[in-house]
């Protein structure tokens, strides 16, 4: 079973950093398109940002431009860097991963594996 697990959220000022990691077991080879969602009850899941094997990157818009993903080198980690955190950034953060190759999206229904999110809250 592929298992997805994130960690690194916690609570932060306004300001602040954190940086949360997502790990994977389960899963023999790379996974070709690894990502990073958020959500807020009552609103959908909002891709943030995303990296490909060869580590080309996606954002979603300039508002994401606090926000630096990476991956290390050939493996199935993928971090999520948030500095000068914002109230509006706090959610519970996703780490979501497929294997197929092509173009990798922003949609949650591209995605096939998904970890069980980690709470992060920004205070003011």
């Amino acid at each position: 079973e592929v298992q997805l697990v994130e960690s690194g959220g916690g609570s932060v000022q306004a300001g602040g950093s954190l940086r949360l990691t997502c790990t994977v077991s389960g899963y023999t080879g790379t996974l070709y398109c690894m990502a990073w969602f958020r959500q807020v009850p009552g609103k959908e899941r909002e891709g943030v940002a995303g990296i490909n094997q060869y580590r080309n990157t996606w954002y979603v818009d300039s508002d994401k431009a606090h926000f630096t993903v990476s991956r290390d080198n050939g493996g199935n980690t993928v971090y999520l860097r948030m500095g000068n955190l914002r109230p509006d950034d706090t959610a519970v953060y996703y780490c979501a991963a497929h294997s197929y190759r092509g173009a990798c999206s922003d949609s949650p229904d591209k995605y096939i594996y998904w970890g069980q999110g980690t709470q992060v809250t920004v205070s003011s």
